[in-house]
């Protein structure tokens, strides 16, 4: 089970605007993330229509972050993209036990209990969290190769 190519896509674009304090085009967006520009405009126009990123009109324009990367949860992108996530089918918000057997289940209850949990991991990554990380991982990086 993975989560989409878009989701992906989605979370590398929110990424690369965190970094950067400046407008982006989609074009850089696109080759900074190697996501395909026709991907990227669409996974932008999703972000800027959810109030993540704000879209910049004209000569100039272009896409920044539009909340905190503290403010951004890998939660937030993945419902931006995925809509709620659920384990189970027979957990979302207008599905349907074929067997009659909602609330009565162990299967689904095991399947909210990992819902519920993968939730709160999801809550817990933010993108100041991530960055930082990804400057730990580049540091870390760079001294192996002076070691080698």
């Amino acid at each position: 089970m993975y989560i989409t190519l878009e989701t992906d896509y989605a979370v590398r674009i929110v990424s690369e605007l965190c970094k950067n304090s400046e407008k982006l085009d989609a074009k850089t967006i696109s080759t900074n993330t190697s996501v395909p520009l026709r991907f990227a405009v669409k996974i932008l126009r999703k972000l800027v229509s959810l109030d993540l990123v704000r879209s910049y009109q004209g000569v100039n324009g272009g896409y920044r972050i539009n909340k905190a990367p503290k403010d951004i949860s890998l939660k937030t992108v993945v419902e931006a993209i995925e809509g709620t996530y659920c384990f189970s089918r027979c957990l979302a918000p207008d599905g349907v036990c074929n067997r009659g057997a909602s609330g009565r289940c162990c299967n689904q209850r095991a399947f909210a209990d990992i819902t519920e949990q993968v939730n709160k991991l999801l809550e817990s990554y933010n993108f100041e969290y991530l960055a930082l990380q990804q400057s730990a991982i580049n540091k870390e990086l760079a001294v192996n190769e002076k070691t080698v």
